[in-house]
């Protein structure tokens, strides 16, 4: 069981991790589909301090020997997951980068083209 006073300090900091996340997703410095798995983080985080138990079937569940243990392998599984997710982002977003600069080489040099074009018939005529 978790003492009242760290239950009622740890639900004021996950209210507070809310506010900064919807913060940030209202001044745009967040996208909505990157901003769930922070939200999902803080859905966690809020079930964790009010049913503690679960962390203990956890524990049991899986034979760890102590629940500190337990918590310290969910929170770096929860780490990872955050890790992977943006990876994945990151990779996404570089792949459409390259995309994109390629495209715009190939603009450049169709532009270059057309300005020969039509210097030379100016020059011609």
């Amino acid at each position: 069981m978790i003492p009242h006073t760290l239950q009622i300090t740890l639900s004021v900091a996950v209210i507070c991790y809310f506010i900064i996340i919807l913060y940030y997703l209202k001044r745009k410095m967040l996208e909505l589909k990157y901003t769930l798995v922070w939200l999902a983080a803080g859905v966690v985080m809020g079930v964790m301090i009010y049913f503690p138990e679960l962390l203990v079937s956890f524990v049991r569940m899986f034979g760890i020997e102590s629940n500190m243990n337990g918590l310290y392998i969910l929170c770096i599984a929860f780490i990872f997951m955050i890790l992977m997710t943006l990876t994945s982002i990151a990779s996404r977003q570089q792949f459409k980068i390259k995309t994109l600069i390629q495209e715009l080489g190939m603009m450049e040099k169709r532009i270059r083209e057309l300005e020969d074009e039509l210097r030379d018939g100016k020059n011609c005529g």
